[in-house]
């Protein structure tokens, strides 16, 4: 299954039926999150990032950085529901990354599909709706300052709120190419 992937990633969350609903958002995600490199030219993300399974480890490592800052002093300014939803934010983040369904290129808009895939998928979960709005607002602005692209005309959100911006650090922090990450099977190793 699907959320096996993320069994590591998933023991973070606290709240058991935020656990639930978040194995039931990977299971709808699609077959190549599971495989493709975070970035098709190796451009913008370190080694362990490329080849099959680079988004996963890339993902990994997003929720590693935001798991270890959570439970640091830095933690203490989030609520114990906010962070497990921004540990969710963080698993989903990339989830549509070529879009749905895939196509060659990285979509510059998926951080609006990611977010329209989880209104979408709101009633396979019991999240309410607050808590729907709370992933949606996390994920959309999640690629922080990098709001256009010359390929598009789509302008992403920037970051405005204390939890757009964390998620964004984590992502941004895990895509620098000075990170050394060991994995072995796919798992972080400490």
């Amino acid at each position: 299954m699907k959320k096996d992937v993320f069994l590591t990633e998933l023991n973070y969350i606290k709240n058991p039926e935020y656990r639930q609903n978040a194995e039931i958002l990977i299971e709808l995600l699609p077959d190549y999150f599971f495989e493709v490199p975070a970035s098709s030219t190796g451009k913008y993300h370190p080694a362990f990032a490329q080849g099959s399974g680079g988004l996963v480890r890339h993902t990994k490592v997003a929720v590693r950085l935001a798991y270890e800052l959570l439970e640091s002093m830095i933690g203490d300014i989030f609520k114990p529901e906010e962070k497990d939803l921004m540990i969710l934010a963080l698993i989903l983040h990339d989830g549509l990354k070529h879009g749905l369904p895939k196509e060659i290129y990285v979509r510059f808009d998926h951080p609006l599909l990611i977010a329209n895939f989880i209104k979408d998928n709101q009633n396979k979960t019991s999240f309410t709706a607050s808590e729907i709005d709370f992933l949606q607002n996390v994920v959309s602005s999640h690629m922080g300052p990098f709001t256009t692209n010359k390929y598009s005309q789509v302008v992403l959100p920037k970051p405005s709120n204390k939890y757009q911006k964390f998620v964004h650090m984590c992502d941004l922090l895990a895509s620098k190419k000075f990170l050394d990450v060991k994995f072995e099977n796919n798992e972080i190793i400490d």
